[in-house]
């Protein structure tokens, strides 16, 4: 009967262990991502001009405002 319960608690242990990791390591991403968004309104205009668009200020805030939105 010892070894079943060794079994079982290093069983919930490791289950324990995951879900703590993966809430810990899901609270840093969007810290981080907060704190850096992954695109700036720049590289939002640079990358318009690349595609052959004139980015007016209207139009990058919006897509901005939409980018925001969906981090949210």
């Amino acid at each position: 009967m010892g070894i079943v319960w060794v079994i079982i608690i290093a069983l919930l242990t490791l289950v324990g262990g995951v879900a703590l990791g993966f809430f810990i390591a899901r609270r840093y991403m969007m810290n981080y991502l907060k704190k850096n968004p992954p695109i700036n309104e720049q590289m939002l205009r640079t990358l318009m001009m690349q595609m052959g668009q004139k980015p007016s200020q209207k139009k990058i805030n919006q897509m901005m405002r939409s980018m925001n939105n969906q981090m949210k």
